[in-house]
């Protein structure tokens, strides 16, 4: 469906391999939201794939765990 902006198995998929990598890194949930501006229950749900990761903050995130 068109517009359908409800989450999918690909963004579980993300939230997983988002959470995988923030734990090789050692950076709490909390410390990820306070980064992006967020709080650490929308890390959560990005994580658990309840919310969809939007394509600016994916970069946000991305930019953040790289630069670790």
């Amino acid at each position: 469906m068109m517009g359908d902006r409800s989450p999918t198995s690909a963004d579980a998929l993300i939230g997983n391999r988002l959470r995988q990598r923030r734990l090789e890194l050692h950076v709490s949930q909390i410390q990820l939201a306070a980064q992006l501006g967020i709080s650490f229950q929308q890390v959560q749900k990005y994580e658990k794939g309840t919310n969809r990761v939007n394509a600016g903050r994916l970069n946000q995130i991305a930019a953040f765990l790289r630069s670790l």
